[in-house]
């Protein structure tokens, strides 16, 4: 079984979302410990990261050692998650 690793920056943003996209979100996440991926998932090109698409927003992983990392979610159309990965 997986373990779940999620960043402080990820803890904060769950916490601002209302309650329809924080479990939508939060199920996605849970549903990647379950597969280790998602069907919907596509590799970053450069990067060790995937992302999967949920409504409107995206969220960044890394499946390593048995463990699930969510490094970021984000708006889905802002590049602004991409450049807080760098």
């Amino acid at each position: 079984m997986l373990t779940l690793h999620i960043t402080r920056q990820v803890k904060t943003f769950l916490r601002s979302l209302d309650a329809k996209q924080y479990a939508q979100i939060t199920r996605k996440i849970f549903s990647l410990l379950d597969m280790g991926t998602a069907n919907d998932s596509k590799k970053l090109k450069g990067y060790d990261y995937s992302r999967v698409d949920v409504g409107e927003y995206r969220i960044l992983y890394k499946v390593e050692n048995d463990c699930v990392y969510v490094q970021l979610v984000g708006k889905r159309n802002d590049s602004e998650i991409y450049k807080a990965l760098r």
